[in-house]
């Protein structure tokens, strides 16, 4: 028989005793009678030095190949017979409880006010037609706060160049919307926004907004409070309290705060107002043509009224046991 002859039984050999592997002590012997340092295929290695090249080229490849192929099942079986070795099954053990997980207190804020927003006919704006990092152009400029202007001092920015910066705000979605899509527009936008404040019980250096944004001909100032007093009321209640106050935005005018009563106080949840003229003109649209409102609120101030919550910080510590009481 010649050498090839051998090494091609040896295979078949191999493969017959393979399939009666079926415990840590028949794999060890397996491994030992062919792989260990005595083994079968070792004298098939120590006779290469005696064969033709052409010989020793093609015996040596097959010797190879078992080799490879035998220390990878063996080592594979090892591990299986290994983890299930001594492993007893008791069908009677009742299944361990599967903890449900649950939505985030901001998201489930988030998704409720969409859906207000959404039976009150506002489109949403994607998070693509509204980056976080944004250009000044659109986050002050369009929005009648030129360079100079003193209203810039009041939103503390994240500058990445002269020209780019995180938003400082959601109302560049109002720019975007209306330079890419003609009016009537109907659309709301939920997203972070950034400032550079201390990061306290009340400020937070990232935080949400969420963005209304109406155009159409003929739009009132009634029409604005209409859609905050039905949002309002469907956010907290039906015998929630609203009150609108004058204040002062660049890119509204008339502007006012939205007021809500709780208890005795009043606390502010909105920014609105109707848009201001020079902002229609900022992306082409007639005043005297088109009239329109937009509003803003923050999401953690919606949803620390909602949930009782003292501590904007507690909304991104990931503490399980406060997210367990919401």
């Amino acid at each position: 028989m010649s050498i090839l002859d051998e090494i091609y039984a040896l295979k078949d050999e191999l493969e017959k005793n393979w399939a009666k592997v079926s415990s840590l002590q028949d794999l060890e012997s397996f491994r030992v009678k062919y792989f260990g340092k005595k083994g079968l295929l070792q004298d098939f290695i120590k006779k290469l030095s005696s064969l033709s090249p052409e010989d020793r080229r093609v015996v040596g490849k097959l010797v190879n190949e078992l080799k490879e192929k035998y220390e990878n099942l063996i080592r594979e079986k090892k591990d299986d017979l290994s983890s299930s070795s001594g492993r007893e099954w008791d069908l009677l053990i009742p299944p361990r409880q599967i903890e449900v997980g649950n939505l985030h207190p901001l998201t489930k804020v988030m998704e409720e006010l969409l859906e207000i927003m959404a039976g009150l006919g506002f489109e949403e704006v994607s998070a693509y037609d509204a980056p976080d990092v944004e250009w000044d152009y659109y986050n002050f400029e369009c929005l009648n706060i030129p360079p100079y202007h003193p209203s810039r001092e009041m939103q503390a920015t994240f500058f990445i160049t002269d020209k780019m910066l995180l938003r400082t705000q959601t109302s560049p979605v109002q720019i975007r919307t209306m330079l890419k899509r003609k009016p009537p527009l109907r659309v709301v936008h939920v997203g972070r926004v950034y400032r550079f404040d201390a990061f306290d019980a009340t400020h937070a250096p990232c935080f949400h907004q969420m963005e209304g944004l109406y155009v159409n001909k003929n739009v009132s100032f009634a029409e604005l409070r209409g859609t905050l007093e039905k949002l309002v009321k469907e956010i907290f209640g039906e015998k929630a309290e609203f009150r609108l106050m004058p204040s002062y935005f660049p890119f509204t005018e008339p502007s006012a705060e939205g007021h809500v009563k709780f208890g005795d106080r009043w606390l502010e949840i909105f920014g609105c107002g109707m848009v201001h003229p020079q902002v229609l003109k900022n992306v082409g649209l007639s005043p005297e043509e088109w009239s329109g409102f937009a509003f803003g609120l923050g999401i953690e101030r919606i949803a620390m009224i909602k949930y009782g919550i003292d501590d904007i910080r507690l909304f991104s510590d990931n503490d399980i046991r406060f997210l367990r009481q919401i």
